[in-house]
């Protein structure tokens, strides 16, 4: 049976989250997000918009409500672990400034929804999640129509998402394998001679008949095309002794994972394999860091050090280790100064890089689990490429 996170996780996480709403004296939360700013909603609630808005309300008692919008509707219905949905005219279709008549609607607002709430206690203070996704205009509306003091509520969900369950490490590890899968049918295609289009293509169709739920993104960049840090695939042709930088980013029940190896085509230079030599070694130096009760910085000063070793810290330009979970990068993300230490069920990703050298740009990007001993690698094919590369 394939992993999926149940009703009982949802309601621990509901259960988790009135506890935080009754220490901090706040009365209601609600949890925003849309088709981009997915993760905090499908996390409360299993639901994913496209193309409109949607949000979670919960108080400290009663059931949870899902809202969303009328083209939405049906897709809330089918996705939502809460039966109770209600249509928002207030989150339509984010793309268009016209007014869409939907005659079937049956409409609530967020005034009603504030009476409904205090039929089951006092209503004064609000927390909303997503303060910092939404647009102003559609924050006045919820601020005017629900007439309560406003709190930021975000730092709930980011701890709650730090550190997973049983469960969501299994989503993780089954969009890892699905990725893993996309990026090696990528990598051992004949790629000489095809755009970057056509090879991103080949690594998308293998994720997505494996089970991609969604491929959130394919960096993807060949050749001096590479030294684009995030670069969308191009038309560019993929030439002989091209160095290739694509990292596969798959999301399986709403979990998401990347994948990422350093590779060349053809006849590359040497150059190119010093890039890969220095960033696989640097991936093997961190990873004994990646152990429960160790600090995070530990790990950052280890990659680190091997930049710093080969002269290289000019092309690192960012930290080299985030989390991983409902978004791609998520909390966790430390520097070299983090005295945080990794804690067991912690989910991260590597992403250890450097940036502008005469033999190209890349990264390893590698998930993993953070146990009482070695880490679990989530991504066995690229574990497996860089022993191969050390040889």
């Amino acid at each position: 049976m394939k992993p999926k996170i149940t009703k009982q996780e949802f309601e621990r996480r509901i259960s988790k989250i009135r506890m935080y709403l009754e220490k901090n004296d706040i009365d209601a939360i609600l949890i925003y997000g849309d088709e981009y700013r997915k993760e905090n909603l499908r996390y409360v609630s299993n639901y994913w918009p496209i193309f409109e808005r949607g949000a979670m309300l919960l108080g400290r008692n009663g059931k949870p409500i899902v809202i969303c919008a009328p083209e939405g509707q049906k897709v809330a219905e089918e996705m939502s672990i809460w039966p109770d949905i209600r249509l928002s005219p207030d989150f339509l279709c984010v793309t268009v400034p016209d007014e869409i008549d939907y005659p079937l609607a049956h409409y609530t607002s967020f005034s009603a929804l504030a009476e409904e709430l205090r039929l089951n206690g006092k209503l004064e203070k609000l927390g909303i999640v997503g303060l910092d996704a939404m647009s102003v205009d559609l924050y006045e509306k919820i601020r005017d129509g629900f007439r309560v003091e406003i709190v930021d509520c975000n730092a709930i969900l980011y701890e709650l998402r730090r550190e997973k369950s049983a469960e969501e490490v299994a989503c993780l590890r089954e969009a890892a394998r699905i990725a893993d899968i996309g990026f090696k049918t990528m990598m051992q295609s004949e790629l000489i001679g095809k755009t970057e289009l056509e090879a991103a293509g080949i690594a998308e169709a293998a994720a997505r008949a494996e089970g991609a739920e969604h491929i959130i993104f394919q960096i993807y960049g060949s050749g001096e095309r590479t030294h684009r840090i995030v670069g969308r695939p191009s038309s560019k042709v993929i030439e002989d002794g091209d160095m290739i930088m694509c990292a596969l980013a798959v999301q399986y029940e709403g979990y998401v994972a990347t994948c990422e190896m350093p590779f060349a085509v053809g006849n590359y230079n040497q150059d190119t394999k010093y890039v890969i030599d220095v960033l696989v070694r640097a991936l093997k130096k961190g990873k004994q860091y990646l152990k429960a009760g160790i600090p995070m910085k530990m790990f950052v000063q280890a990659v680190k050090s091997v930049f710093q070793e080969e002269g290289l810290s000019k092309y690192d330009v960012y930290p080299p280790l985030h989390g991983i979970g409902c978004a791609e990068a998520e909390s966790p993300y430390p520097d070299a100064e983090t005295e945080e230490t990794f804690q067991v069920g912690m989910t991260v990703n590597t992403d250890i890089s450097l940036f502008g050298l005469p033999g190209g740009s890349n990264r390893i990007e590698e998930g993993f689990v953070i146990t009482d001993g070695e880490a679990e690698s989530l991504s066995p094919f690229i574990a497996k490429c860089c022993e191969e590369w050390e040889g």
